[in-house]
């Protein structure tokens, strides 16, 4: 996870309350594995923990030679990213493409590819590679008789702009062909979710309760739809964003979600707990602009001790490297 971009967030939350999700169906829910410590369990005991907790969808945010070995025959569906530094070389050479995906992807056929992200929260002047690495790529998987791995990019909520949901809208201007490349290959748009950096950047005007799914009735009626929950207005506002830019059709997969358990305000086990439940519990239901399952990524599964950043991003596993739970969360 990057540093979030709070502005436009603040701008969504404002007036917001919050609400208590009703247990649906879940949809398939997915956990992004980070290495960023020194205490970690082997690759292959982590993919036996995501296999005993029922966790069938992995983020990765490189390709990770130990963890795709031990994700072989596994069938967990995996999210495997470009790292940043590598989309100028990809977007200006196709055959720098065509080799990546031949070391990192096809020298893997044992492992359930779904996306590869081209980028996580990418920002700068590397902005300007996003969309020709993602079409090379693209073209190099298609070259590879592998044309059903979908090719996105990971954004966070600062790409966005407008309140109330229904007024979404791409806050940069690089999004916009992005959104029109998705909607032409089929693929979603990945997105990093998280109310808790717009609740801790506005709590004055944000209830805590509506960034924890844990109040109850309406806090924003926008035309025919009403928010109880932080998490589907920012959602809805990425859904709003892609219809503005001429590609409503392109899907919304929230590529990290998640709640700290220490390290900054309201970052406690029980919030944390709270939090990652309810997201657990309510995306099988969808949001009001989009009803239905949301393929949606818990961050993180470990706390990682050398994670740099605020000390929060130390602290958003799910589980102890011991692999014991940091607290009880049930997955089914």
């Amino acid at each position: 996870m990057a540093k979030q971009g709070v502005a436009s967030m603040l701008a969504l939350a404002l007036l917001l309350g919050a609400f208590a999700a009703i247990p649906t169906g879940v949809h398939s829910i997915g956990v992004c594995y980070g290495v960023n410590g020194d205490n970690l369990p082997s690759a292959s005991d982590v993919v036996q923990l995501y296999q005993s907790n029922g966790i069938n969808l992995m983020r990765i945010y490189f390709p990770d030679t130990n963890a795709l070995n031990a994700l072989s025959g596994s069938n967990i569906g995996v999210i495997m990213d470009v790292p940043n530094s590598d989309l100028s070389s990809l977007a200006s050479d196709p055959s720098a493409a065509a080799t990546w995906v031949q070391s990192n992807v096809q020298a893997f056929p044992g492992v359930n590819f779904k996306y590869i992200a081209v980028g996580n929260e990418v920002s700068g002047g590397d902005t300007n590679n996003i969309l020709p690495a993602m079409k090379n790529v693209n073209s190099a998987l298609a070259n590879a008789n592998l044309g059903s791995i979908k090719v996105s990019t990971a954004v966070q909520s600062g790409v966005t702009q407008g309140y109330p949901p229904s007024q979404g809208s791409f806050s940069q201007g690089y999004m916009g062909p992005i959104a029109q490349y998705l909607q032409s290959t089929g693929a979603p748009l990945l997105c990093n979710v998280y109310p808790y950096f717009s609740y801790t950047g506005n709590e004055a005007q944000i209830d805590l309760s509506y960034a924890l799914f844990t109040s109850s009735g309406t806090v924003v009626q926008d035309g025919g739809n009403a928010y109880q929950n932080l998490f589907d207005a920012l959602v809805d506002t990425f859904v709003s964003a892609l219809e503005n830019a001429g590609a409503g059709n392109v899907g919304v997969v929230v590529s990290e979600s998640g709640w700290p358990s220490a390290g900054g305000d309201a970052a406690t086990p029980g919030n944390a707990q709270t939090y990652n439940q309810n997201l657990i519990n309510h995306v099988g239901q969808g949001t009001p602009k989009r009803p239905g399952a949301i393929e949606t990524y818990i961050f993180a599964m470990f706390n990682e001790d050398q994670k740099p950043g605020a000390e929060t991003e130390r602290h958003f596993g799910l589980f102890n490297p011991d692999k014991s739970p940091a607290y009880p969360i049930n997955f089914s």
